[in-house]
């Protein structure tokens, strides 16, 4: 906790973790509106047409009145359902992606818990959410349902062995699992970042290529994660009507919507942990200011959001046999030979 601005100001107490948790809720909320908003304005974008325009100033407040709508629905329970897990279900979903926040360090003083396992506790945490979608599946009865949450079960835990070896890479090149140290080993200009070797002299140049390798393969096993496009199949609408979440209604669906996006911010804020420099300034010390360090974090999580998003909209969404060839014989391989790479490189020259 030493150094967390909530906690030098109020205490290491209830208040202090309150006062946290309220700000992470408020964050989520700010950011998932902004999030979908880019979603329907990207996409209009790309297809090109119009997009949300007439509710509000070029349409900035659809996301709102989204909320504003799905509040008013009713929330339906089907009489065959198991009600209780029912119920519980998309709560779980995202109690998994609020408590990877945990441990995000937004800057060297906006760190919620700085844990000295923080890559770890953030990749157990997020995971968690397969459960809730599972039970979400199977107590609806609904067949459709089930096998949408049996194809997300497959594909996140196999997704998941892709994303720990990169973890694990990372954490080899800089010797730490905490990631204020990991961030902090980034510091300078933006070729000190792991994703381009890290810092050090030349030498780091046998790495580039691997290190760049992981980057991009920590990418695709994320959009895995998240369910997607082009792995968007535990969602199928076009097979699976809209898989796991196709009984819930009103707010019990937005859960499961704010869930995911949620989610695609941890995958992105790993991703600028590990490879992007964290909340280090592009430009050395410029602009490197305390306040300024969450602002340069956020522009880069979001930046990888939006990389998501486009993604999503240019990409097929690829077969389940393809989807597990993807992770089982190409990024599993090339992880493990990029990790045994660089901890060869850390054993022998580091």
């Amino acid at each position: 906790m030493e150094g967390n601005i909530i906690y030098s100001l109020l205490g290491n107490n209830f208040v202090g973790y309150s006062v946290s948790a309220i700000l992470i809720i408020l964050f989520i909320t700010v950011y998932a509106l902004i999030a979908i908003l880019a979603e329907l304005k990207i996409s209009a974008w790309m297809q090109r047409r119009y997009g949300p325009w007439r509710n509000t100033w070029h349409g900035v407040g659809q996301p709102l009145i989204e909320v504003f709508k799905l509040l008013q629905k009713e929330n339906v329970t089907p009489d065959r359902a198991d009600k209780v897990l029912f119920n519980l279900a998309p709560f779980i979903v995202f109690i998994g992606a609020l408590m990877a926040f945990a441990v995000i360090p937004f800057g060297e003083i906006f760190i919620p818990s700085d844990l000295n396992i923080g890559i770890y506790y953030a990749f157990a945490v997020s995971a968690f959410g397969v459960v809730g979608i599972i039970v979400g599946g199977w107590s609806s009865h609904n067949k459709y349902s089930l096998l949408g949450s049996m194809r997300a079960a497959s594909q996140m835990v196999s997704y998941e062995i892709p994303i720990s070896i990169c973890l694990l890479a990372v954490a080899t090149l800089n010797n730490s699992l905490d990631m204020s140290a990991i961030v902090s080993n980034q510091s300078g200009f933006f070729w000190n970042w792991n994703v381009f070797g890290g810092s050090g002299d030349v030498s780091k140049l046998i790495i580039l290529p691997f290190t760049l390798a992981l980057f991009i393969m920590y990418f695709i096993a994320t959009l895995a994660e998240t369910n997607r496009t082009p792995f968007d199949l535990p969602e199928g609408e076009s097979e699976l009507v809209a898989g796991y979440s196709v009984e819930y209604s009103g707010m019990k669906f937005a859960m499961f919507y704010l869930a995911e996006y949620t989610n695609m911010f941890i995958v992105s804020a790993l991703m600028t942990v590990m490879f992007l420099g964290g909340w280090n300034s592009p430009f050395g010390d410029f602009l490197n200011y305390t306040w300024l360090q969450p602002i340069w974090f956020i522009l880069k999580a979001f930046g990888i959001v939006v990389l998501q998003i486009i993604v999503r909209w240019t990409l097929p969404r690829l077969r389940v046999d393809q989807l597990m060839h993807t992770t089982w014989k190409v990024l599993l391989p090339f992880g493990l030979v990029c990790f045994f790479v660089i901890a060869l490189y850390s054993m022998v020259i580091l």
